[in-house]
């Protein structure tokens, strides 16, 4: 397995004084994506499941829809760039539409293309969401050796059933599109959980998930919620202890005493 946290030598300033000692520190490398040999774009991540980060990357754009129209996906021996082959010609897109975000991420995806069909409702009791939010701390194995990456997760309201954890909080949403094809599918209903802030295009990407529920640690975008609503998904932040925000479509959280 391909190295992900790299040790410095650092000098720490603590109440009793200097100190100097070895940091774990997570590493961020450019990746190439190029689709039938032609280069499409670099995606700065953490180098793990390039292969899922792709093909989830694919997916999330709209450019397939199933894996059986992947003929080859191939991550080269320095892990620096993915081959994908498809069954099919594909048209490079006219712009990237650079996103928010620490890694800043790209898409070619209008949230209105995003098909509502997706979007299960489900209802979830609090104690539900708080726990499946504990949950997803609580498997952070990356970020417990390292810090500094983001963690998503996908549930079925029962179980988690993929995690994946990146510096950039965009690419975790393509790596658990990418195991969704490759192995277990998508569930019915899908939550989604994450340690990242929800913009537009996270919101996008997690409605080409088919997440009807979104539980966030932190806040969302205006933008998000405009999306949320109008999208049919509940948008949920803040979730953290024993309390958290329903931005929208707050009939999915069951409300009796």
């Amino acid at each position: 397995m391909k190295r992900l946290h790299k040790g410095f030598d650092i000098t720490s300033y603590l109440p009793e004084g200097f100190e100097k000692s070895i940091s774990n520190v997570i590493i961020e490398a450019p990746v190439d994506i190029s689709i039938n040999a032609k280069h499409w774009l670099t995606l700065m991540c953490t180098p793990s499941h390039l292969d899922e980060l792709a093909i989830g990357f694919l997916y999330n754009e709209g450019i397939i829809k199933t894996i059986d129209e992947i003929r080859l996906a191939e991550v080269c021996h320095n892990g620096r760039n993915i081959d994908i082959w498809l069954n099919h010609n594909v048209d490079l897109p006219d712009m990237w539409q650079r996103t928010s975000g620490c890694m800043g991420g790209a898409t070619s995806v209008k949230i209105k293309d995003v098909a509502k069909s997706k979007i299960i409702a489900t209802i979830l009791h609090p104690k539900k969401i708080l726990w499946l939010t504990d949950l997803l701390l609580k498997s952070q194995s990356l970020y417990a050796m390292s810090g500094g990456v983001h963690s998503s997760a996908l549930s079925d309201g029962e179980n988690i059933l993929v995690i994946m954890e990146d510096i950039g909080r965009h690419n975790t949403l393509d790596k658990i599109a990418g195991r969704c094809l490759m192995e277990i599918g998508f569930p019915t209903p899908g939550i989604l959980i994450t340690t990242g802030r929800i913009s537009s295009e996270m919101l996008q990407k997690a409605a080409h998930i088919g997440a009807s529920i979104i539980i966030s640690r932190t806040a969302p975008s205006s933008l998000s919620i405009d999306y949320a609503r109008y999208m049919g998904i509940c948008l949920i932040g803040y979730a953290r202890k024993d309390r958290f925000k329903i931005y929208s479509h707050a009939e999915y959280v069951e409300q009796s005493k």
